[in-house]
């Protein structure tokens, strides 16, 4: 309708010109306000290296928490393999005790058997003990 430039339409002519003079200058106070933040937005500092530095601090701490737990984990196996070598011990010194128990045991046994038969294998008996010393004495002149 009136917003063309040189439409052949009689009355819009006139009305044409003044729109295209308030277009115009509003295209160009936006094209200023574009350019105006563009350049503010490019002279902004940048913080790129604050991020490098950070993302080095963030991956130099799991390096040092990974060698951390590695290290944790690595004296809790040399615990737990010394508490196992710890019960072996404990295990085998029980298990000699107990051999060395059954042995004396044995040996009591052993002694208590042989005082029965001293006991039950007597010559003579007890009462008559000093007559049977007296005549191994007389046979042995």
């Amino acid at each position: 309708m009136g917003f063309q430039k040189g439409s052949p339409s009689e009355g819009n002519e006139r009305d044409a010109t003044p729109q295209d003079a308030v277009l115009e200058q509003a295209l160009r106070n936006f094209r200023t306000s574009v350019q105006a933040w563009s350049e503010a937005e490019y002279n902004k500092p940048r913080t790129v290296q604050v991020v490098q530095l950070t993302s080095w601090r963030v991956a130099a701490g799991w390096a040092l928490g990974c060698v951390l737990a590695a290290g944790s984990l690595g004296g809790l196996m040399e615990h737990h393999h010394r508490q196992e070598l710890a019960k072996i011990a404990a295990a085998e010194a029980a298990r000699q005790q107990k051999i060395a128990q059954a042995e004396r045991a044995r040996m009591d046994d052993e002694d208590l058997i042989a005082k029965v038969d001293r006991d039950l294998s007597r010559q003579v008996p007890s009462a008559m003990e000093p007559l049977a010393q007296m005549m191994a004495e007389d046979e042995a002149q």
